[in-house]
């Protein structure tokens, strides 16, 4: 029989026992639980560690909203060991999931309809999102059918979520089309800046004057319709900008000064 290994993260003991306990019931399906972002992400790590990879994940919505960062729960398996970092938001946590451990599937657990949100946990990499209250039944299928790669939202949620990812779709392509207008040093300019990086190091990565910089960095203020740097780094995210990759940077220059 093929297992079925599924985390359930939650900072709220009682429901994370209670849930972990119903699915541990099922023959094909193996269950530990963790109260925190961190301590999930460790449980992971550990897993993979071990050879033994969890196949989905159960995430709290509002994980780490009033909950104490307690690490794994008691009485499931021990997700991680010395005091928690402080809690990570659970789409935040689908978000990370998505970028370190790409096989696994992930599943938002709400305690309330929020078609802004599940679009958002869909856009993080979610697979589904399902109501804390549904019955065991249907959150045993969802699980299921998240592994074959199908996609689970509630019937009331379709019409507002979609709504919702048409609307991003569409900030998003205005935010392109301004991308669009930079020249390409204006381009590598507004990447130093999603690095974080200010005015001076862009200079030095670059190899320009801070004047030079300084302007370049007015005109993308300028043809990004942006009065700051921050305004401008969120615009370029949503556009799909990437950071420039510093570390790379430092090892090419090296090599040149060598």
């Amino acid at each position: 029989m093929v297992r079925i290994r599924v985390l359930v993260v939650d900072g709220h003991r009682i429901f994370a026992e209670s849930l972990a306990a119903a699915l541990a019931a099922e023959p094909d399906v193996d269950v530990s639980a963790a109260g925190s972002g961190p301590a999930a992400t460790r449980c992971l790590e550990r897993a993979v560690a071990e050879g033994r990879r969890y196949d989905v994940l159960l995430v709290d919505a509002d994980l780490g909203a009033g909950a104490a960062a307690s690490g794994a729960v008691p009485g499931q398996r021990e997700a991680g060991s010395g005091p928690a970092p402080p809690p990570a938001d659970g789409i935040a946590l689908v978000a990370g999931v998505r970028v370190a451990h790409p096989g696994v599937r992930t599943v938002v657990l709400a305690e309330r309809d929020d078609p802004r949100r599940a679009a958002l946990a869909l856009q993080a990499g979610a697979s589904g999102w399902v109501a804390k209250d549904c019955s065991l039944s249907r959150l045993l299928a969802v699980v299921r059918g998240v592994l074959r790669e199908e996609t689970h939202l509630p019937p009331a949620l379709l019409t507002g979520v979609l709504r919702e990812l048409t609307a991003a779709r569409k900030h998003r392509s205005d935010s392109e089309r301004l991308v669009e207008s930079l020249t390409p040093r204006e381009h590598e300019v507004l990447r130093c800046m999603v690095a974080g990086l200010g005015r001076k190091d862009v200079a030095a990565r670059l190899f320009l004057s801070p004047h030079t910089v300084r302007t370049h960095m007015q005109n993308v203020l300028g043809k990004l319709g942006v009065h700051s740097t921050l305004a401008a780094v969120a615009l370029a995210r949503r556009a799909g900008v990437r950071p420039a990759e510093l570390a790379g940077d430092v090892v090419e220059r090296s090599g040149q000064l060598a």
